[in-house]
């Protein structure tokens, strides 16, 4: 019975520990029975308790059950209904437990009197164990030793055992004296006496270092932590401390027992903040303090006392933002006099702001609203401070106590939550809510303070709106407040509203170019009359942009500033008035110049006014935008007239002021500009323009009669709609080729920079192994703190003393970059030891370089000098020509004898020691006297080496007789071999000496005791003088994996680029890493890894081959053979857990993400040691032993409060409450790095008035001591954090734990490098240079693509990005002054921003590409972005067509958003003109020239195809011949003219050739091309375009989760087709269909020839839009695919969809989710207008067909019209629904047969009897089927009449059919190539690198015939 009990537990345990199947494979520690207490409980004691129950379950079950028993009895109290989320599972599994625990018991019932005595006993028993108090003493002995003992990982090991046996005997304590209270006082006492009492109070005392704390214990001061005995640590904790002038607290409130009272606590008590984020606030201030001060140098004391200058620092950096926010509405701070305020006064002020931005939740992203508490919430604390002792603040007081949150916060939280409730999970219109921008800019005016103190509730502002109606056509009607200041209006006209200024600007050009151009380009009086017409055109487009003021500002005129809206009506009625004026003269003007004899004086008047307002404008623009005129226009601001002209000419906000730059900055990017601009008109008039005024003159002038349609349009017009066929491409490539010309540009540009900037010197392997032994200096230079001791060396003589200086102290981290190779598996451990730098001791005088350098020199250098050398001189001239060959000479020769003389020098060898100096005397004369020739025989050279190697090879082994007989038989034979054989020289001149050496060699007593090299410097010279003689091969090619190569380039060319000098760690400045997590994957599973797709391959297969080199080196470095295979490694969970590491490092991985990351305090570790080193007072060049340097407690506290890493996983409450694998993950990732600390949103379920509430906490955790999550901080939150966008929600709940002065923003697909984060101390330093008028505020930086190897769609899009990344945000920096901020990884000032807004936006929907607006919030708030390419970020990128397509629509659609935003708009207005145009073409700009693109090549498709159906072109062309003027036949060039999209490949080609070098550039770019990269881009425009312009128009833009796996499986053709079908096949359906037409009806001189180059660029723009999905598809041509593809698409089209059906399902469900972005009247009438273009097709090939003839009256197209009703008819008899058709089966057959029968007989009757041809019956198809197409979109669009009609159902037939048509035209071609193998072949190794296309060949062949044998 007792076996089944023993089973039973082990079961229920395991259910409670949730240990997953498999677990073996899994790696992870058992969780235990705290890991089930649920979340709602929210108690730490019962967790606390469970653990020890854990703990102590093998020395004694009985007291494990007493504490179970305990720690149920406490959840029954708190929940004794178990009405919280998993309280009952919870209870049930414990009790279970208990049960088992009582049955177990040999007989008789349990005496629970007992308990207490058990419990006390095993109290004492446990303690005795364990020890403690020898514990404690042994590790503060172990302290004592100091740091660099060599101690440091016993020291960490008594510290945890400690910390773990006191933690236990806590809980034992608590619980006993808990068991207590249920007794007599007298019974406790004599239960517990007094000495134990004594004991358990001691034990608890020294537990005070396990209180949860984050990086500083400040609510648990423990001597035992370094990071408190550092004196900036220790004065700025003592200036927090409660000072003199502060109120009394009440008796009643609890003061901390392990620390006094400070002013938190006073703040606490006081406005009702929370317990944690009193504490989360406090280390913050603290460390920020400590940090500043430690940055002023001031020396060290015994009392540390915080300086006036670093709290000065802290002070104006927290509240710069509030300052100016009461300089802006003109009202004074909290204090009126800043000089007089305190040093206490301004920390209380820090603390108070920091204390309410910690608690306000959603609120941080209102920066101003936060300004507006702090304002009165710092005049209620003036008021306290008044008092004697404290009292609550009134404005946070309510009935249930003071809670600053429950009255403050909340109130304004559920007024949020209600307008973002109601914005329709994103569907609404933006005007139709408020948003955060509009809660913020409420305050931005002197009417926020309506809303009084405490808060005014009854205000407008806190009206909550109604509930919307389902039906959003429907207004809600209810009362609701307006927007604030902007309206995001879904328009277009946004573009022309934000960016006016281009527009007309290039208008005006446009008009000015045409005129000249008509004017055959003289400029004389006329040309220049008729120029002047753009006056007119200025002024009017002037008044369409204060049109589009008004009618944006709709929906926000109740809640905008009077003054806002009243310059709005001003400049409307300016302009209008204007316009008349300007229209009337100039038209008055022209009608003066027709009169004979006229003055001309109205035309000077015109020009005279004209004149005027240029010249005041442009005064004005040059007032405003140059630094000291703008300070001058500034001081003349009491002028009312100078106030109200800058008014008019600007719009004034909060943010947006001040927007100039410094005078030299402005002439980079205006001359910038000048070029481009300079380059896009000349190109625009001798290549647009001119060419086409010469036919447009022709075809204006001719009389065109006959025209093969019915013509209702063009006649009597001049022919208006030809000229605008002719014209509207050219004007759309006039529009966009702007872009091209700065791509090109920018390129150069950007390219010249990079080599400015020393980018790409070091490109090669070979330049890293000529250049090496420049980089240790490089480094002192550039890496390592300015050393005193170095800058002494100055003279020349001293130059090897330096290079040796440098290179001692390079050693260690060139070391550490290799070491940190090795393990990542980069590397071999062959190529380790030869590319590890020896430590250059003073042992040697000379320089000692890495093997890798000196390989094989020794054996060439052998080689010269046995060759006849004619002397001394040509000799050493010869060996010096390879610098590395005379270095390995030298050290060989200086390390023999180092290494003789130590053997040799022992009692009795003195013989020995003399031979050696005889020797290398004789050779030293030798050199000197130039005879070493004649002295030497050098042709027993070999000999010589040989002997040394044999002596070198005893050598390195440990001594034993056997080998120092051997030995000495080695030295001896050398002595021989140089006694006999190579000695030369007279030895009369030492006769002594050697005679000697002969005595005690014939004596037998030469070289008998040697002393064995034991000391480790010496055996690693012997290690390295053996290696150094017989490595024969050459290291060339080391490391010869390609990823180590590129870093080792990158890392040695960066030294040689300018970089800011570093501050030692202790004094540079803090900076925090932060990573927002979802749900992506942590670490690989091993059933992820296994798990094969169709075609068997799995994901380590894939690995494998793609990293064949990297897997060999990870089996070597686990100790297994390179042909191990993955299942033998399953005998090991440790090298299963390696394997699973190994796998997700070199995926898209949060774990990979953590390493990277984790590197920054590893590098900050090895830097802080070796600067204590070198203050320590270590003398010069000494070796610095480096080993063990991440343990020294000193350096890791030093890491700790520089480096703070936070990764904010939302849901991992979620997770953990669901065990999904991700949670033990993250857990695992905490156990392996002690300084990562997660941060989530907990939701637990609370009790009130009997119903279930959730409420929302925010924590922070950490691992603890049992490898457990601890909880730091719990700080509530008023309501669900999610009210807008996902990402920057995530990161604004997490930023109040993140430190520091700075703070990176990192994806969880990002990498990073040791070797790269050794330079973020002088990344850090740049927010400290001159970089403009405006110090940094983000600090970009340089990415790597790391994705780029996995496929050749990978490959294209890592180029693309990196593009984008170096060359192309290097021009944004520098010199456009608009590089903003786009996602990761920057470097934010992190003060700055948390007191601005956060470092994203989170507005639904709008904010959509959240980090962008982070970099418009800088810019509009004075910051400046800059780019720096000295240090690099891995990043990974989509690498599947569909992951990068829905990505590029992400963005695509957030651009879209951002062309409504406010944030743009203020930009485009407030920016100077060049700058506005950088912004432009570098943000949205973009997007819509990619848009732009794709409509010149409709317009000139359709322009074409209405030549050619209404046979204009064909006449135009007759007459050309006829009168022979080519210049008609310009008119056919406008195609070529958008071919020059090749241009914007240019910046792809430079930044090849930059880093690469021209001919692996060239190679690069040639690939590329055979890969159809060509196709890929040009795809790419289509997805751009389409969610682009869709976003705009509807909405619909979202984020895209687009899985960041490895792309091996085959995706469906369906899955393709529903991805693709509106966004890419229909538009490339309709090309192809306008090249049919133009090809069957158009007229082209030249015939086949002239079609092609004509159409050449359209046809490939829809081949790849059509087929691009399917060519880059895995096994795309593989026929079994394609066969299961087809079946499939069937099953998907003909499924009927219904309630609950997803469209991956079904085709109709599919369908209706594509219309549901349709939702308005203006999106459904656009829709409409747009759809009608698909009638024209129908309406010219009617007139074309030979049965029409030459008539050409409406008669013909009404007769079409007719026809296609009957074909719709017949479709529907065809159709018709089966249900409804069950009682007449027979009839409903009957009628189809008849109608099929009649309508083919009616069909061959009209050819017989007619004239209708085939070729007519073709041209039908070809005519209805866009007609169709047409009729079925309106219908989509007006969805809602359709049905109220009861058509809806027949509509959805027909584009069933049409889907159906579409699908089989894509499907046959790739069926077509699926026969052939050599396709499927082609294919894959188009799409993957050779090593795995030639494995997964292999695998198919081993797989056998069926390739689908892992389905």
């Amino acid at each position: 019975m007792s076996q089944v009990e023993d089973s039973w537990e082990r079961l229920v345990r395991a259910a409670l520990r949730r240990e997953r199947t498999g677990g073996r494979f899994s790696g992870r520690p058992e969780a235990g029975l705290a890991a089930i207490v649920p979340s709602s409980l929210a108690n730490k004691d019962i967790d606390d308790i469970l653990r020890a129950a854990d703990e102590i379950q093998d020395d004694d079950p009985t007291v494990s059950r007493i504490l179970c028993e305990h720690a149920y009895s406490l959840a029954q109290n708190l929940d004794p209904n178990s009405e919280g989320r998993g309280v009952l599972q919870f209870k049930t599994g414990l009790m279970s437990i208990i049960k088992q625990k009582l049955a177990k018991r040999e007989g008789g019932s349990i005496d629970r009197s007992q308990d207490i005595t058990l419990l006390r006993e095993f109290y004492k028993l446990y303690r005795e164990k364990h020890n403690v108090d020898q514990l404690r003493e042994e590790e503060m002995k172990l302290r004592e030793s100091g740091v660099f003992s060599g101690n440091l990982g016993e020291l960490e090991r008594k510290t945890v055992k400690r910390k773990r046996v006191l933690a236990t005997l806590k809980v034992l304590g608590n619980v006993l004296v808990q068991l207590t209270e249920d007794i007599s006082p007298e019974e406790a006492d004599r239960l517990i006496p007094e000495e134990l009492k004594r004991v358990m109070e001691s034990d608890a005392a020294m537990t005070e270092d396990l209180v949860s704390y984050n990086i500083i214990p400040l609510d648990a001061p423990t001597i035992t932590h370094a990071i408190v005995s550092f004196a900036e640590v220790k004065a700025a904790i003592s200036a927090i401390k409660y000072f003199r002038g502060i109120p009394k607290l009440p008796g009643n409130f609890s003061a901390p027992p392990t620390r006094g009272l400070d002013i938190f606590d006073f703040l606490q008590y006081t406005f009702g903040f929370q317990k944690d984020n009193v504490s989360n606030q406090r280390e913050h201030v603290v460390s920020l303090l400590a940090n500043e001060q430690s940055r002023l140098r001031i020396p060290e004391e015994l009392e540390p006392i915080l300086d006036e200058a670093a709290v000065q620092r802290v002070f104006l950096k927290s509240l710069d933002n509030y300052i100016k926010w009461c300089d802006y509405l003109g009202f004074l701070p909290v204090w009126s006099n800043l000089e007089a305020v305190s040093k206490e006064m301004k920390l209380l002020f820090i603390s108070l702001y920091f204390l309410i931005w910690g608690e306000a939740a959603n609120l941080r992203f209102l920066p101003e609203c936060l300004c507006y508490v702090f304002h009165h919430m710092g005049r209620e604390l003036e008021d306290i401070l008044r008092q004697q002792v404290a009292q609550p603040a009134k404005s946070c007081v309510s009935e249930s106590g003071v809670s600053f949150l429950d009255q403050v916060i909340r109130p304004l939280y559920e007024v949020v939550a209600a307008e973002a409730s109601n914005n329709d999970n994103g569907r609404a219109a933006h005007s139709a809510w408020r948003n955060y921008d509009d809660f913020n800019e409420y305050f931005w005016s002197l009417r926020c303070f309506e809303l009084s103190w405490p808060w005014r509730k009854i205000s407008s502002f806190f009206l909550k709106p109604s509930p919307r109606p389902k039906n959003i056509l429907k207004s809600n009607g209810g009362k609701r407040c307006g927007k604030t200041s902007f309206v995001e209006h879904r328009t277009f006209l946004h573009l022309y509203h934000s960016f006016h200024r281009l527009w007309i600007f290039l208008f005006m050009m446009f008009q000015g170019l045409t005129i000249i151009a008509f004017n055959h380009g003289h400029l004389n009086s006329k040309t220049i009359r008729e120029v002047l017409s753009v006056g007119p055109t200025y002024f009017v487009m002037k008044f369409a942009e204060s049109v589009l003021d008004i009618v944006m500002m709709y929906g926000a005129y109740s809640t905008s500033q009077h003054l806002a809206v009243t310059r709005i009506f001003l400049r409307f009625l300016c302009y209008s008035l204007a316009s008349v004026v300007i229209c009337f003269l100039y038209v008055k003007a022209l009608e003066e110049r027709t009169r004979p004899n006229a003055e001309s004086i109205i035309y000077k008047i015109y020009v005279v006014v004209l004149a005027i307002y240029a010249g005041f404008k442009f005064f004005l623009s040059f007032l405003t935008h140059i630094p000291a005129c703008h300070r001058l226009s500034n001081r003349c601001n009491r002028w009312p007239i100078i106030r109200f002209v800058k008014w008019m000419h600007q719009e004034h906000y909060y943010v947006g002021r001040g927007m100039y730059e410094r005078a030299s900055d402005f002439l980079k990017y205006m001359v910038f500009w000048i070029f481009v601009l300079g380059s896009k008109f000349s190109f625009a008039y001798f290549l647009l323009i001119r060419p086409l005024v010469g036919p447009t003159r022709i075809i204006v002038n001719m009389d065109i009669r006959l025209y093969s349609w019915h013509d209702v349009v063009s006649k009597n017009n001049h022919n208006a709609l030809t000229i605008v066929s002719l014209w509207a491409p050219v004007v759309a490539i006039y529009l966009l080729d702007i872009y091209l010309f700065y791509t090109v540009i920018s390129a150069v540009w950007g390219f010249l920079l990079g080599a400015r900037d020393r980018l790409g010197e070091i490109r090669t392997l070979d330049a890293v192994h000529k250049l090496f032994e420049r980089f240790p200096t490089a480094f002192m230079d550039t890496l390592h703190v300015p050393l005193p001791e170095r800058a002494s060396v100055q003279s020349s003589s001293q130059d090897m003393e330096k290079s040796k200086f440098d290179a001692a102290r390079f050693a260690p981290f060139w070391n550490e970059i290799i070491k940190n190779l090795r393990e990542e598996d980069y590397i071999t451990n062959l190529e380790m030891e030869l590319l590890q730098m020896p430590k250059n001791s003073r042992s040697l005088s000379l320089v000692q370089w890495p093997l890798f350098l000196l390989a094989s020199k020794i054996f060439l250098a052998k080689d010269i000098a046995v060759d006849k050398i004619d002397s001394q001189e040509d000799l050493w001239d010869r060996i010096s020509r390879d610098d590395y060959m005379k270095y390995a000479v030298k050290e060989s020769f200086y390390a023999v004898k180092f290494i003789l003389t130590a053997i040799l020098d022992d009692e009795g060898n003195n013989e020995g020691k003399k031979w050696v100096e005889r020797i290398y005397e004789d050779i030293q004369g030798s050199i000197v006297n130039k005879r070493i020739l004649v002295d030497f025989q050098l042709n027993k050279l070999p000999l010589v080496i040989q002997k040394v190697t044999a002596l070198l090879g005893i050598l390195k082994s440990d001594k034993t007789p056997e080998l120092e007989t051997g030995a000495v038989k080695a030295i001896l034979d050398l002595y021989d071999v140089m006694r006999h054989d190579v000695l030369s020289i007279n030895m009369r001149e030492n006769y002594e000496t050697w005679n000697m050496l002969s005595k005690a060699r014939t004596d037998g007593r030469l070289f008998q005791k040697l002393k064995w090299p034991r000391d480790a410097e010496l055996r690693a010279q012997v290690s390295r003088l053996y290696s150094l003689l017989t490595i024969k091969d050459s290291a060339a090619s080391i490391p010869k994996n390609l990823e180590a190569r590129r870093r080792l380039q990158f890392f040695t060319n960066s030294l040689f680029m300018e970089m800011p000098v570093p501050k030692p760690v202790r004094e540079m400045l803090s900076f925090s890493v932060f990573t927002p997590y979802y749900s992506e994957i942590v670490l690989y599973s091993m059933s992820e890894l296994l798990k094969k797709n169709e075609d068997g391959i799995s994901t380590l297969f894939y690995l494998q081959k793609i990293y064949p080199d990297e897997w060999k080196n990870f089996l070597y470095r686990i100790g297994r053979d390179e042909n191990t295979t993955e299942l033998e490694l399953s005998d090991n969970p440790r090298d299963i857990l390696e394997l699973r590491f190994w796998a997700s490092y070199r995926g898209q991985t949060l774990a990979r993400t953590v390493r990277g990351m984790m590197y920054y305090r590893k590098a900050l570790m090895l830097q802080a040691y070796l600067e204590r080193m070198t203050t320590g007072g270590i003398i010069r060049n000494e070796v610095t032993d480096v080993q063990g340097f991440d343990l020294s407690p000193e350096v890791r506290a030093q890491a700790d409060m520089k480096f703070t890493y936070v990764l904010t996983c939302q849901i991992y409450g979620k997770q953990k409450e669901g065990h999904k694998p991700e949670a033990e993950d993250i857990a695992l990732l905490m156990q392996r790095n002690e300084a990562l600390r997660v941060a989530f949103i907990d939701e637990v379920e609370t009790l009130k008035d009997g119903k279930v509430h959730t409420e929302y906490f925010s924590k922070l955790v950490k691992a603890d001591i049992n490898g457990k999550d601890k909880e730091i901080y719990s700080i509530k939150l008023p309501g669900n954090p999610k009210l807008g966008e996902g990402k920057p929600e995530n990161q604004n709940h997490a930023i109040i734990f993140t430190r520091g002065n700075a703070v990176q923003t990192i994806d969880m697909n990002q990498d990073n490098y040791f070797e790269e984060a050794l330079k973020m101390r002088n990344l850090l330093e740049e927010l400290y240079r001159d970089h403009g008028i405006r110090p940094p505020t983000i600090l970009g930086v340089r990415e790597h693509i790391f994705t780029g190897s996995v496929s050749s769609l990978a490959s294209f899009m890592s180029n693309q990005e990196s593009s984008f990344v170096t060359l192309g945000q290097r021009v944004l920096a520098t010199p456009l002054k608009v590089r903003m901020h786009y996602g990761h990884p920057d470097v934010f000032d992190r003060i700055f921003h948390i007191t601005r807004g956060g470092i994203s936006k989170a507005s639904r929907v709008i904010n959509i590409s959240e980090d962008i607006f982070s970099g418009f919030n800088s810019t509009l708030r004075q910051g400046n972005v800059t780019h720096h390419e000295y240090i690099q970020v891995g990043k990974g990128r989509d690498v599947g067509l569909n992951q990068i397509a829905l990505f590029e629509g992400k963005v695509a659609g957030g651009n879209g958003e951002q062309v409504l935003s406010r944030d743009v708009y203020r930009l485009g207005q407030l920016f100077d003109f060049f700058r506005m145009l950088s912004f432009y073409f570098t943000t949205v700009g973009y997007y819509f020239c990619t848009m732009l693109t794709v409509l010149t090549v409709y317009a000139f498709l359709y322009g074409r195809v209405y030549l050619a159906l209404s046979g204009v072109g064909e006449t135009i062309q007759d007459r050309a011949q006829i009168s022979d003027n080519t210049a008609l036949s310009a008119a056919l060039n406008a195609q070529f003219l958008f071919q020059i999209g090749v241009f914007t490949a240019v910046p792809m080609v430079l930044g090849f050739i930059l880093e690469q070098g021209f001919l692996r550039a060239f190679v690069s770019f040639v690939t590329m091309q055979f890969q159809l990269c060509t196709v890929f881009f040009t795809f790419s425009l289509g997805t751009r375009t389409h969610y682009f312009g869709r976003t705009i128009l509807h909405g619909g833009a979202r984020y895209q989760a687009t899985g960041r796996g490895f792309v091996v499986r085959h995706i469906k053709f369906t899955e393709n087709y529903r991805l693709y079908s509106r966004s890419h096949f229909v538009k490339g359906m309709e090309i192809v269909l306008l090249l049919v037409v133009y090809l069957a009806y158009g007229y082209y001189e030249g015939g086949a020839l002239s079609y092609i180059l004509l159409t050449v660029s359209s046809w490939f723009l829809a081949i790849s839009w059509l087929f691009a999905p399917y060519l880059f598809n895995p096994s795309g041509f593989e026929w079994q695919k394609t066969v299961e593809d087809f079946r499939d698409w069937t099953n998907w089209l003909l499924y009927r969809g219904g309630i609950g059906v997803k469209g991956e399902e079904s085709w109709e469900a599919w369908w209706d989710e594509e219309l549901s972005h349709i939702r308005t009247f203006s999106g459904r009438l656009m829709e409409t207008i747009l759809s009608l273009r698909f009638l024209i097709f129908q309406y010219g090939i009617v007139y074309k067909l030979d049965v029409q003839g030459n008539d050409t009256s409406l008669t013909a197209y009404g007769y079409s019209w007719i026809v296609f009703a009957v074909l719709i008819i017949l479709f529907k008899v065809f159709t018709f629904s089966q249900k409804i058709s069950v009682n007449f089966q027979l009839l409903l057959r009957f009628i189809q047969g008849l109608s099929f029968l009649l309508a083919l007989a009616g069909l061959a009757v009209a050819v017989a009897l007619s004239d209708l041809s085939i070729t007519d019956i073709f041209a039908c198809i070809l005519a209805f089927l866009p007609t169709g197409w047409g009729i079925l979109c309106i219908a989509c669009a007006w969805k809602p009449l359709m049905k109220k009609l009861g058509l809806w159902k027949s509509i959805r037939s027909i584009a069933r059919l049409y889907d159906a048509g579409m699908g089989m035209l894509i499907f046959i071609p790739v069926a077509l190539f699926s026969w052939f193998p050599f396709a499927s072949t082609f294919q894959t190794r188009l799409m993957f690198n050779q090593a795995f296309s030639r494995g997964l060949e292999i695998s198919l062949i081993l797989a056998g015939n069926n390739p689908n044998t892992g389905m």
